[in-house]
């Protein structure tokens, strides 16, 4: 892993991603409001937005405040391909890249001021490259800090670029709502609103003693250094993920135990792929669910060994659910997820004598090798069959 020290910061976030790759793609949406995803809102255009259309929010109450918008259906491998190709400019920008999600990523351009120019010269060149080369919109904000430069990149969206210069962080900030600090949530933020703090300046006004002991030690500490703009992290790259995972949407129509599986399997189908492709093992499997009141939930179960086996991966999953079955029944679900942990490379742990179940990887790598030459939909599980196969991958692809 290399570890960058030199600053300033760029953060390049693609705007409403999903629905910018759909009006690309389409001419006919471009400029009109296009919700991506039925059931429930996956993403959506500043055009359904401005009707008050969010991410999460039901399918029948998204409809509801924009009825003219355009529903479309995900297509994830789409997104992937766009995100690729975005990431190959960042990395022809800088060489120092750390991707943060499938969207959005820091880059470090303090070594190319004798090669490139400016830190704001080369975030124009790089939202002009992305919009040339990937037909995206592209916000970046451009700060001494991976805090200033996110908090500035969602300041000046959409389609936009802003600078924060080193004598200007403190008047750029502390004006802003409490909710642009990392951390601050609808929890910590009516605890701070309760005490009439409504602004980051009355946060950094506060001593961290006082923010402590409204927050709690780690988050008041947090806070306090954050709303003085200190953020030591530096740009990482080469840094593997820890985890992958991806989810799918249900929206608020019941399910059934079948249909469940069904997603369950599709969903451990894809991410036990990705795994193989990128030579990596994983230990832990997790189950995340959100239910019909918003709230969510999440089991996990360690698996003796590292593997990417799909059979092992799924059998674990198809567990975590039948211990939530009673949640789910009587609480509704409407989202499912799952992601893989403990991630490790694949030459990194000792081989286990066959005696399992799951001892052979044969035919794991004889169907990547099917869909890899003829496509994903090549070859699928009969349960699969005439099913939807939409889900949102929030990780940046390995």
């Amino acid at each position: 892993m290399f570890v960058s020290i030199e600053g300033p910061i760029l953060h390049a976030d693609l705007d409403a991603f999903y629905a910018s790759v759909e009006q690309r793609d389409d001419p006919s949406l471009r400029s009109r409001p296009v919700i991506v995803g039925g059931g429930v809102v996956l993403a959506s255009s500043y055009e359904a937005k401005a009707c008050g259309v969010r991410t999460a929010m039901s399918g029948r109450q998204a409809r509801a405040l924009c009825p003219h918008a355009i529903v479309v259906p995900p297509r994830m491998s789409a997104y992937a391909e766009a995100s690729k190709a975005v990431f190959k400019v960042f990395e022809e920008t800088t060489p120092l890249v750390e991707g943060l999600s499938i969207d959005e990523a820091f880059l470090d351009v303090g070594g190319l001021l004798r090669i490139s120019g400016t830190p704001a010269r080369i975030a124009a060149q790089l939202r002009h490259d992305v919009a040339e080369q990937v037909g995206l919109p592209i916000t970046v904000g451009v700060a001494r800090t991976k805090f200033l430069a996110k908090v500035a990149s969602g300041v000046a969206k959409p389609d936009g670029l802003l600078v924060v210069p080193h004598d200007g962080e403190l008047a750029f900030l502390h004006p802003l709502p409490v909710e642009r600090l990392w951390g601050v949530g609808q929890v910590t933020g009516g605890k701070l609103r309760e005490q009439g703090i409504t602004t980051v300046g009355q946060v950094a006004e506060l001593g961290e003693t006082v923010l402590v002991s409204i927050l709690g030690k780690a988050s008041g500490r947090h806070l306090h250094a954050l709303a003085h703009n200190r953020d030591p992290r530096p740009v990482q790259v080469g840094r593997r993920r820890r985890s992958m995972g991806a989810q799918r949407a249900l929206g608020s129509k019941r399910r059934t135990p079948d249909e469940l599986d069904a997603i369950l399997v599709m969903l451990v189908d894809r991410l036990a792929r990705r795994l193989r492709a990128a030579r990596r093992v994983c230990r832990t499997v997790v189950l995340r669910m959100r239910f019909t009141d918003f709230t969510r939930a999440t089991r996990s179960h360690t698996l003796p060994q590292s593997t990417a086996n799909t059979e092992a991966l799924l059998a674990s999953a198809r567990a975590l659910v039948t211990t939530a079955a009673p949640m789910i029944t009587t609480q509704g679900l409407t989202l499912i997820g799952v992601a893989l942990s403990n991630l490790d490379n694949d030459d990194a742990i000792q081989l286990a004598l066959p005696f399992g179940n799951y001892e052979s990887g044969a035919l794991d790598t004889t169907l990547d090798d099917v869909r890899d030459r003829f496509g994903s939909g090549s070859i699928t599980r009969a349960t699969l069959l005439g099913r939807d196969p939409g889900t949102s991958v929030p990780l940046l692809p390995d």
